[in-house]
């Protein structure tokens, strides 16, 4: 059993950690000699992207692939990469996992979304992968591939997490009335793309998140109790001095349902909400 990843960061280097221990050999990529060795690093072997013939070997025999890597103003360079490798090397892999995000739904005014609610992605990242997600099933249904997308919300995890921030000092209480986010510890993305792989569904689309959509305040407050370090004042949203980035984020608020990775998948978050997720981290 092979998987090939197209990006191997915090998601990607969780899950291939996942199938190396089941047995499966893993290849990421990396563009630089640096990524490479890094790759290596870590037991797997690399591939450059942009070196076709490489590419087209790792393709041989692969079982699984995995995309982490976000499109850009061109498109997504992994479905440039590696749908003519496949094409190629003649491989035919049983599971393609794409790796979205919730932020193509855009704004809700806190009301629940699902795979079947509207694409209004307000910005520019969100509309790329809308186009992406769109791409990679119009290619895998032409080849007769079966690709799967997972919409993520906010990624959280070991070295990741509210904890960081406030021991670096950054930690933010920025308030906004009604304001909500959907988070999903990195954990739990891995063992939803692992349910998905062992029940693939052609052009399926599931939202990978936890139980509890909740204000991103109560979230830094809790992390904070837990260190034992004093809470950072409230920060109102229209207070001067934040980031168009920050101002952006917070204009899309809405919740996310998980109840068809539920239903379908038989998949469930170990990290039922963020108190639970925070709890783990810290014990680890």
């Amino acid at each position: 059993m092979r998987l090939f990843v197209y990006g191997l960061g915090f998601v990607g280097a969780a899950f291939a950690e996942s199938l190396a221990a089941r047995g499966w050999s893993v290849i990421a990529t990396g563009r630089t000699a640096e990524a490479r060795a890094a790759v290596e690093a870590q037991g797997f072997s690399a591939v450059d992207p942009d070196d076709k013939a490489a590419m087209a070997e790792a393709m041989r025999g692969v079982t699984a692939i995995l995309v982490t890597a976000p499109p850009t103003g061109e498109g997504c360079p992994a479905l440039e990469a590696v749908i003519p490798a496949l094409a190629a090397a003649e491989a035919f892999p049983d599971w393609i996992g794409y790796l979205s995000t919730t932020g193509v739904y855009g704004d809700f005014d806190g009301r629940w979304v699902f795979e079947t609610s509207p694409l209004k992605a307000q910005s520019v990242e969100g509309a790329r992968r809308v186009g992406a997600e769109r791409d990679w099933r119009q290619v895998c249904r032409g080849m007769g591939l079966t690709v799967v997308t997972f919409r993520l919300p906010g990624i959280y995890g070991p070295g990741r997490s509210a904890f960081d921030r406030l021991r670096a000092g950054e930690g933010r209480r920025i308030v906004k009335p009604g304001q909500v986010f959907s988070r999903v510890h990195r954990d739990d993305i891995v063992s939803g793309l692992l349910a998905s792989l062992e029940k693939p569904r052609a052009g399926a689309v599931y939202n990978l998140c936890d139980d509890e959509p909740a204000p991103p305040q109560d979230v830094m407050e809790h992390a904070a109790l837990l260190l034992g370090v004093p809470v950072p004042p409230d920060l109102p949203f229209n207070a001067l001095g934040l980031s168009p980035a920050t101002r952006r984020f917070y204009a899309e608020n809405k919740r996310v349902s998980n109840a068809l990775a539920k239903a379908e998948l038989g998949w469930r978050p170990k990290y039922a909400t963020y108190r639970e997720g925070l709890a783990a981290i810290l014990a680890g």
